[in-house]
């Protein structure tokens, strides 16, 4: 449905010369959503593939173990969206104090999201809702180290940024003046915490999320706070007891789609396409990571029992195995420090996976040596190879 521009325009100077900065329309559209047979079905769809997921969740024997990994490889995905070119093992070889060959601003903007994403959990669990103070906090921790740093992390902008072109005057996008955007933020904050317009909380995360991207509240890092920002929403709300639904992988695929529907609401107020694509984003990605956990569980089924024929090196296997399905890169001193095993032993058990070929060693060194559960990575990275 077309409503004619979401906003209204506000002449401001920017670069030295006048811009027409974008305002948005307070949430939630008007007139009202229509949600036609097939709107309706893709929300019924998204909601059902979302129930899948949750119950994959507690199938899970221990669900630190997906959600480890699951995070990282979201964080690589949400990163290389904004430039970034770190794999997944750059990420996790950085966690091991060694990432042999990466750009070392890449991987530490890596491991700030993932240091975002947890802290934003955290606060949510402990009660904490919502909120421009948790968003602001969010992306502090996110732009707190690397190249970001000197973007006033946590802070609402105090200039006019915009998107795409090379200046101001020739941007594809110029978001609101940042005289505007504390009131703009605060209209967003009222409308997730708004229960009267009756609107399922996929809903009100596509429309947030849209929103937040129109703002563009920060000098930095929007993108990566704009899609932070609807697993902790679904969280928040309950939608998803883990924060197991990630659609970078989804917005990275379909670049060009995404940021034409953003511009088209804009212009036209189609919100009606933008939630379609963004319901079918979340079918998919929910139903990806469905059948990513059970491919998961099957592996690691498998190589137990690989394991366990072995005789009496069977039991320290397993204690090696486990530590590598929490954690696919790690280093001995690591195994000894989750397992409790003996240098010797944790060695030992780790030559018996490496000999099964379940686990690769990645240095040739015959000390300091890391070692990859070959499988639980591929099966991981899949999707995660930079742009």
């Amino acid at each position: 449905m077309e409503r004619g521009e979401t906003g209204t325009y506000d002449v401001t100077i920017a670069g030295g010369e006048r811009v027409r900065a974008f305002i948005p329309d307070a949430l939630p559209p008007n007139p009202p959503l229509q949600f036609g047979p097939d709107l309706q079905g893709l929300l019924e769809d998204a909601v059902l593939a979302i129930g899948r997921l949750d119950g994959a969740a507690t199938r899970l024997p221990d669900t630190h173990f997906f959600l480890y990994s699951y995070i990282r490889k979201e964080a690589v995905l949400s990163s290389q969206i904004e430039g970034t070119q770190s794999s997944l093992s750059d990420l996790l070889l950085f966690e091991v104090d060694e990432a042999p060959g990466a750009l070392i601003d890449d991987v530490v903007e890596v491991s700030s999201y993932v240091a975002a994403l947890d802290h934003g959990l955290t606060r949510i669990r402990g009660g904490f809702p919502i909120s421009n103070r948790l968003i602001r906090k969010i992306h502090e921790v996110l732009l707190a180290k690397g190249r970001g740093s000197t973007k006033d992390p946590g802070q609402f902008r105090r200039s006019q940024n915009w998107i795409g072109g090379t200046r101001p005057g020739n941007a594809a996008f110029v978001p609101p003046p940042h005289h505007r955007v504390p009131d703009c933020m605060a209209e967003l904050e009222r409308f997730v915490h708004a229960q009267s317009e009756g609107l399922s909380e996929l809903v009100r995360a596509g429309l947030t999320h849209l929103q937040f991207e129109t703002i563009h509240p920060f000098l930095d890092g929007n993108g990566r706070v704009g899609r932070l920002l609807i697993t902790l929403m679904l969280c928040s709300a309950g939608v998803l007891r883990e924060p197991l639904l990630y659609l970078s992988l989804y917005f990275k695929q379909n670049r060009d789609a995404y940021y034409e529907l953003l511009d088209r609401v804009r212009r036209t107020g189609d919100w009606e396409a933008w939630l379609a694509f963004f319901l079918e984003g979340v079918r998919q990605t929910a139903d990806e990571a469905v059948a990513t956990e059970q491919r998961l569980s099957d592996t690691f089924s498998t190589h137990h029992s690989e394991i366990q024929q072995q005789g009496r090196r069977a039991g320290s296997g397993l204690r090696v195995h486990e530590a590598l399905k929490g954690r696919p890169i790690l280093t001995l001193q690591d195994v000894c420090q989750i397992t409790g095993l003996s240098f010797p032993t944790a060695s030992s058990a780790m030559k018996l996976l490496v000999d099964l070929n379940i686990v690769s060693e990645l240095t040739g060194k015959k000390r300091g040596r890391i070692y990859s559960y070959t499988r639980h990575l591929a099966i991981l990275s899949e999707g995660t190879e930079p742009l």
